[in-house]
């Protein structure tokens, strides 16, 4: 997609929002963990989305979409701070690794997932006014780490999905000729 905003781009960025607030409403009623903080994060599925099949203003516009969004649905100005710390820290390193080579989906998940956890804590230290609350930091990133691992496989599974060119097609067999024969 280019940054053009043509009809098409913004029924797209319509779409890919509904689908991240619904992932997010979704995560929202069901605690898939005991971890106070810890999501699976699976609205990030959506970001990735964007950021490998559409284009960066694309993914910038949509996390801030998603966070404002979900703030006033589903959370308060806390949240949405929170969120919205996490969302531009992820979506930063998602956008840098996903320039990296050899990284794969799931590398760029786990990074941005990791990055969305620092950024929330250190905003934590100073709504809290403590930095006691670092010694929560092992923890998060752990969670990070099997998060990212979890949405990453969901965007990769997805986008095959999603946008079959966007998996390599095995390449075509070649048919043998039938050789000549010479006369006898």
């Amino acid at each position: 997609m280019n940054t053009r905003w043509n009809a098409s781009a913004i029924a797209k960025l319509g779409l890919l929002t509904a689908v991240a607030l619904v992932l997010g409403y979704f995560e929202h009623l069901l605690p898939v963990t005991g971890i106070p903080g810890v999501k699976l994060g699976l609205a990030n599925t959506v970001l990735l989305y964007a950021l490998y099949l559409l284009d960066v203003p694309s993914a910038i516009l949509l996390m801030i979409l998603k966070v404002g969004l979900s703030g006033l649905l589903f959370g308060g100005v806390a949240a949405m701070l929170y969120s919205f710390a996490g969302g531009v820290a992820s979506l930063l390193v998602m956008i840098l690794a996903r320039r990296a080579k050899g990284l794969s989906v799931i590398g760029v998940s786990i990074l941005g997932a990791t990055a969305h956890n620092v950024a929330q804590l250190i905003v934590a230290c100073f709504v809290v006014e403590t930095r006691a609350i670092l010694a929560y930091l092992p923890v998060l990133l752990l969670a990070a780490a099997v998060t990212g691992i979890l949405t990453g496989l969901i965007a990769r599974y997805t986008f095959r999905g999603l946008n079959p060119k966007a998996v390599k097609a095995p390449e075509p067999t070649r048919k043998k000729k039938p050789e000549k024969r010479s006369p006898s």
